[in-house]
């Protein structure tokens, strides 16, 4: 099978979007396939199997390139699926790279699965400039290449109540109603996606870390916190305001005992160091953007890994890859229980940073607690391979495939 991941965000830049489909990439290769990669790039690179699309050349949203313009990526992906024979187009994003992509997929008659992997209702209003004004301009220029008109969003919904978001929502069920087959990484996410009117055949498919990441973490050992030394706590993610970066900040200034390092870059850099300027030295460190590899080699290190988001994350890839390393998982956010291993993880009682401080407190007070939550993640561990997945992705592929004629 020849496979077209679009995306609007790729590697070398850091992202779930981007590990995902490196991890679907390897696994799927490694099974006889042929992945080709359209995205956006600052500048293209040697691997023949990643296309770079048509970039803008000054404006790159939270470092992001951006694919623009729109009639040059629909031409340009149009071109590209046709010289190198693609069976289907799995896209994973909502920006013009992915119209791009359902515009060339039509023309050339291609089945497409769409993989929704997160909010973009909470993204936009979180990252882009003027979000009332950008994002109804998003919707308006989405809508002129794909429309919405049958689609209609629930306001009673809570995460629905203000127009900025309503226009987001419709425009991501809207996409997803144009594909032929929906994958969803987490139950919790397909839930509000049908109950807002998704009617494509949708699949809960969780996502999955590739054998060269499992290979590069190796074995890990349970924690053990000895008595005399601190707690280790790692935090990896986009430092934007939708991944609430500062409420980890103020929990770590609220306790003593700890080593904290955070991982990641983005629009609220700024404001986290400067958070964290008043603390001890050594409390926390905050590192920025990263390669993957680093990241891993933190966690080795570790004893807990803490996600702050809240109503935000589908199901972020550094949970997995902190599962895969044995670490315990402490989040803020009540729907992201579904991915922790059984005695694994613990959802803090509050979500604001009083609760994550109280989490983070009880595992540095029960060291004998800590070990066993890290034995049940790496309990868990085949569970969170790409390999262990990659079958189900194919069966999506081929439902998709066999609707086409």
């Amino acid at each position: 099978m020849r496979i077209a991941m679009v995306t609007d965000y790729y590697l070398p830049t850091l992202g779930g979007v981007q590990t995902v489909i490196k991890a679907h990439r390897e696994a799927l290769e490694q099974a006889g396939h042929e992945v080709f990669v359209f995205a956006p790039l600052a500048e293209s690179g040697d691997d023949p199997h990643v296309v770079r699309l048509p970039t803008a050349r000054r404006f790159a949203p939270d470092g992001y390139p951006f694919a623009w313009t729109p009639s040059a990526v629909a031409a340009s992906l149009t071109e590209g699926l046709r010289s190198r024979r693609v069976d289907i187009v799995h896209v994973h994003t909502e920006m013009f790279a992915a119209l791009g992509g359902f515009e060339a997929a039509k023309t050339l008659g291609l089945p497409v699965v769409q993989t929704m992997h997160g909010r973009i209702d909470v993204y936009t209003r979180s990252v882009l400039p003027l979000p009332s004004i950008t994002t109804a301009l998003l919707a308006t220029m989405h809508r002129r290449r794909m429309s919405h008109d049958s689609t209609v969003v629930d306001s009673s919904a809570p995460y629905a109540q203000t127009r900025a978001a309503r226009l987001m929502w419709r425009l991501m069920v809207s996409q997803a109603n144009h594909a032929d087959q929906v994958i969803v990484p987490s139950a919790h996410f397909a839930a509000k996606l049908s109950a807002q009117g998704v009617r494509t055949p949708l699949t809960v498919l969780s996502n999955g870390l590739e054998a060269t990441v499992l290979h590069e973490v190796g074995a890990p050992p349970p924690r053990i916190l000895d008595p005399a030394e601190p707690l280790r706590v790692v935090w990896c993610g986009r430092l934007s305001p939708e991944k609430r970066p500062e409420v980890f900040v103020d929990a770590v200034s609220q306790l003593s005992g700890i080593r904290a390092e955070m991982f990641g870059d983005g629009v609220a850099r700024h404001r986290v160091a400067a958070a964290s300027a008043g603390m001890s030295a050594g409390t926390l460190t905050v590192h920025g953007g990263v390669a993957q590899s680093r990241v891993l080699e933190a966690m080795r290190g570790a004893h807990v890994l803490v996600s702050s988001s809240l109503d935000f994350d589908n199901q972020p890839m550094v949970i997995l890859e902190g599962i895969a390393s044995g670490l315990p998982v402490i989040v803020t956010d009540p729907d992201l229980l579904e991915m922790l291993p059984d005695g694994g993880g613990l959802v803090t009682r509050t979500p604001d940073a009083e609760g994550l401080a109280a989490a983070i407190r009880e595992l540095r007070d029960d060291p004998a607690r800590l070990t066993r939550m890290s034995a049940a993640a790496i309990a868990h561990r085949e569970r969170v391979s790409q390999d262990t997945h990659r079958d189900a992705l194919l069966d999506v592929y081929r439902a998709a495939m066999a609707l086409k004629p």
